[in-house]
């Protein structure tokens, strides 16, 4: 994997997508090869997977220590791109993740000099600990795959992936993400605690050297961007997407704020990388359902009492009839 220039692959799918068969065979190799670093995180590490092949990205909330940048930076070595780490702190600015014009004193001309957004997977790490003009520096890099700087336009390489962490605790040392920005996460993940066992097992794994040390690509970003193809063109019948529909309608009329259109959009695309993750080429309901809670949950503001988001889309699952 290169930590320098982002590998760039323009034309997405020239090569074909491929079979769902290969793509589900791909999806495990990865799967596997975080789970020599990552112990116990069987499912989380699956969702961070869909969220790859769904051309989404990903935050990961939860106390201090529990593994967030080390799951991120095992995902990202397993696939053979590009990957930069952003340390977010209070005094971090918005230049200092997209680039900035420098003067260059022979040529006598300005030249940009890309910020570390520039790659394939891009780690935030405690996003949260800077303040929002520079979180939201991330906006049209995560919708639109682009950003801009002094009235030009540049386009990321191709895939870009942000995973994201943030820590629940120290709330009076954190900023609050803004809405229009956790709305660009196709997922929201929470890890928790290992088990004893996991706890235990994982001990033995760093009594010396770290294994992420000595993990090796089992994928190369022509892989991932086939595979990606592949998800796309899963089949989404009109009967699923009313049922999407119907989910997100019943947030939107049951909380403050409920589930966008971006979010509904999301998904879908999850679903179809779950159905390829089960070596499907055609979406299930069962596939929303797996999808919903981590999709649409950080989307919904519930409003007054002691509901969380999660209630919501528990509530909507519960009361909305597949058709």
């Amino acid at each position: 994997m290169s930590d320098g220039e982002a590998t760039a692959v323009p034309d997405a799918g020239t090569d074909g997508a491929l079979p769902v068969g290969e793509a589900a065979d791909l999806t495990d190799r990865i799967t596997d090869n975080v789970e020599r670093v990552i112990v116990g995180h069987h499912d989380a590490i699956k969702h961070i997977v869909v969220t790859m092949l769904a051309r989404g990205h990903l935050l990961l909330e939860d106390v201090p220590g529990v593994g967030k940048t080390m799951l991120a930076r095992a995902m990202a070595r397993s696939v053979d791109c590009s990957f930069k780490r952003v340390q977010f702190t209070p005094d971090l600015l918005p230049a200092d993740v997209t680039g900035v014009n420098v003067f260059n004193q022979k040529s006598r001309e300005f030249e940009f000099q890309p910020g570390p957004v520039f790659a394939n997977v891009v780690l935030g790490d405690e996003i949260n600990r800077a303040p929002p003009k520079t979180q939201s520096a991330l906006l049209e890099a995560m919708e639109e795959s682009q950003v801009t700087v002094d009235g030009e336009t540049r386009a990321l390489p191709n895939p870009f992936t942000v995973i994201a962490t943030q820590n629940n605790v120290e709330q009076s040392r954190t900023y609050e993400l803004p809405m229009a920005e956790t709305d660009r996460f196709t997922k929201k993940l929470k890890l928790g605690y290992p088990t004893e066992t996991d706890e235990t097992e994982m001990l033995g794994r760093v009594a010396g050297s770290h294994p992420i040390e000595s993990l090796d690509p089992v994928a190369s970003v022509e892989d991932l961007v086939r595979a990606r193809d592949t998800v796309s063109k899963v089949e989404v019948s009109e009967p699923v997407r009313g049922y999407v529909t119907r989910l997100a309608g019943h947030t939107r009329e049951n909380a403050e704020l409920g589930v966008s259109p971006r979010g509904s959009i999301a998904l879908v695309r999850t679903a179809q990388a779950r159905a390829v993750l089960d070596g499907r080429d055609y979406v299930i309901p069962d596939d929303v359902q797996a999808e919903a809670r981590t999709v649409l949950a950080h989307r919904v503001v519930p409003g007054g009492g002691a509901r969380t988001g999660l209630d919501v889309v528990e509530d909507a699952l519960d009361a909305v009839p597949v058709e």
